[in-house]
């Protein structure tokens, strides 16, 4: 499983104009007469598609007008960056979420002005969101260019026909100041798939697999008589069968008494699984853990879900991001968040009931965009919930990706948002080699190459001309400047926030062990194991840890970035480094998925080989400033 990046939503690119404070003045539509032309009004796209023509005067357009917060972005900005900095007279002095709105949600004023310019140019006002992010309306195509300044066309763009404006839009000066941005002028739905193909209705990992790593030597098939080549003058190892939580604590936890008791981690996917709170507990029992206790774990899903047929299924992902964290900190709380769909607004929806209901100190996502292709409505959306998230002293954690630098999977090379957020902790992948008494015998960067057994058995052949197949997500944002704290601990020679900050074990190769219900060919339902990977493990697996560290701090870390470049800065000794150690591993796999019926193939997988993204010492953009070790839970 790796990371589950959602259908998302394109919003339209109409980012920040100056904000103001309370006390706004309704001014007439027909009173304004000197427009803004607003930052990204237009979508980049448009001059690479088809265009379809002039859009239908008559075809309707549903908004989204953010809003800015009260006071003004730059003052909200500067209070998350006391509160998030080591040495700052107001760290980790995080307000209630009543201390927030009262700050910082937009003003009654704000909503009734957007709302009063709306319908004066002819849109519906359908609904104001709970806590004033943005007011939702409806109008036609041609209520849209006028209000906006800009034309409307039809594009044939990413296997969709979609609608997009030709020009910036602008907004009236009298109302722009009260306008974070707009969404539904570009009303492209981005159909990208997960980074991993999921387990079918029913997947078992083949067998020979290690229980721990290096414990059979690949010189021969499951047969034990046919032989299988070396490779690289070697004949490699069989992968693991899947780490258990008790082999990644003695890793990474050292025989840490901490449990995280008191904390609660959230974690936010698209939908639920039926029987998520069975097979986490029967998970736990078969592997030397304990069950939840009553009340220890709790979802909160939408009422309803919809876009089942473009999403697909999210069940082992909510079934891995859930055992990771338990296995971890196994008396930390769990509110497992479930989106109505894995459309952008739905998941922004449901980070922002984890910011409004203030239940967790960290939340965990294992979702994320294919690069930075967003517009800027999007990222300013997203900086509601990171900015609201920080000052309440909830720490932030992404999968940085699965597709390295990306150029495979979208043809351009970048990192992955909303992981580039300066406020976001991305957490990117290792290959990581556990031992028979649990210690961490070495580690290095997560980065595949895929090799197949040959017709005649006697060699592997690579998969492709670039058998490249999956790595850790990484680089530098094009959206973001490099954030004051990477100073000094990041390579100089690029200028954007670079990504991932932290990293742990996300190989498939010696991923870990899960366990859930799944539907088998004869129609039953049952419970079973198998091994996943990819940056949807590594991120759950540091939600955990960072909810030891919070246990022991006694309190919330709100973001963690400024205070582990910091402990990297000053060489705390609480993360340790990933170097490049080249190696690989073989893989059998059942061909049907299930069992041996079918037969089994084989093949290579290397390590530390991720795109044109390197390990090597100190930071790099494969594993970040490294991994988490037992001095980073007392590191607070």
């Amino acid at each position: 499983m790796g990371t589950r990046h959602r259908i998302s939503r394109r919003w339209s690119a109409i980012a920040a104009a100056p904000v103001i404070a309370a006390g706004l003045i309704i001014v007439p539509a027909q009173a304004a007469t000197t427009r803004i032309a607003v930052t990204g009004g237009s979508a980049s796209w448009t001059a690479h598609a088809a265009s379809l023509g002039r859009a239908a005067a008559g075809s309707r357009v549903s908004l989204q007008v953010l809003l800015a917060p009260r006071g003004g972005e730059a003052a909200l900005e500067a209070a998350v960056a006391a509160a998030s900095t080591p040495g700052s007279a107001a760290y980790r002095h995080f307000l209630t979420v009543a201390a927030y709105k009262a700050a910082y949600e937009p003003t009654s004023a704000q909503v009734a002005a957007v709302s009063s310019w709306l319908r004066s140019n002819g849109f519906r006002v359908t609904g104001v969101e709970a806590s004033h992010r943005y007011v939702s309306a409806s109008g036609t195509v041609a209520q849209a260019e006028q209000a906006f300044g800009t034309t409307l066309s039809r594009y044939q763009h990413a296997g969709q026909s979609v609608l997009a404006p030709e020009t910036a839009a602008t907004l009236p000066s009298s109302i722009a100041s009260a306008v974070l941005a707009v969404s539904g002028l570009d009303s492209t739905v981005d159909t990208a798939k997960p980074n991993l193909t999921p387990p079918p209705p029913a997947f078992n990992n083949a067998r020979p697999c290690s229980a721990y790593y290096g414990q059979l030597v690949a010189k021969d098939q499951a047969d034990g008589v046919t032989p299988l080549p070396k490779f690289g003058g070697v004949h490699p190892d069989y992968a693991v069968c899947g780490y258990t939580p008790v082999q990644l604590r003695a890793a990474y936890e050292g025989g840490s008494t901490l449990t995280g008791a008191g904390v609660t981690v959230a974690i936010t996917d698209a939908y639920g699984a039926a029987t998520i709170l069975q097979d986490a507990n029967q998970f736990a029992a078969t592997n030397g853990d304990s069950a939840f206790a009553s009340g220890q774990f709790t979802q909160s899903l939408s009422s309803k879900f919809i876009d089942q047929n473009l999403c697909g299924s999210w069940s082992g992902e909510e079934t891995l991001d859930v055992e990771a964290v338990h296995g971890m900190a196994p008396n930390a709380n769990v509110i497992y968040y479930g989106a109505k769909s894995c459309t952008d607004g739905d998941l922004l929806a449901t980070l922002n009931s984890v910011a409004d209901q203030n239940k967790a100190s960290i939340v965990t996502n294992s979702w994320g965009d294919l690069g930075e292709g967003v517009s800027a409505a999007e990222v300013a959306a997203y900086n509601q919930f990171f900015n609201q998230a920080a000052l309440e002293g909830i720490s932030v954690l992404f999968s940085s990706g699965d597709n390295g630098d990306e150029v495979a999977a979208i043809g351009l090379k970048q990192a992955d948002f909303p992981a580039t957020s300066p406020l976001v902790t991305a957490v990117g992948g290792t290959t990581t080699a556990i031992g028979p008494t649990g210690s961490l015998l070495w580690q290095t960067g997560w980065g595949t190459e895929k090799y197949s057994l040959s017709s005649d058995g006697k060699s592997w052949v690579p998969v492709a001309s670039n058998p490249f197949i999956y790595g850790s997500g990484g680089g530098y944002s094009i959206l973001y400047n490099r954030p004051s704290y990477q100073n000094n601990v990041v390579p100089q020679g690029q200028s954007g926030r670079a990504v991932p900050d932290v990293s742990l074990d996300a190989d498939p190769t010696t991923g870990m062990l899960i366990g859930e219900t799944q539907r088998y060919p004869n129609g039953k339902d049952i419970f079973s194991e198998y091994r996943v990977g990819g940056t949807s493990v590594a991120s759950p697996l540091m939600a955990g840890m960072t909810a030891l560290a919070t246990q022991h701090a006694g309190g919330r870390l709100g973001s963690l970035n400024p205070a582990i470049y910091g402990q990297a800065l000053h060489h705390a000794g609480t993360f340790t480094d990933v170097l490049a150690i080249p190696g690989a591993n073989v893989r059998p796999d059942y061909v049907d998925g299930v069992d041996a019926k079918a037969g089994i193939v084989y093949s290579v997988r290397t390590f530390d080989q991720d795109s044109s993204l390197t390990t090597g010492p100190g930071w790099d953009d494969v594993t970040g400033i490294g991994t988490p070790n037992a001095a980073f839970l007392n590191g607070f």
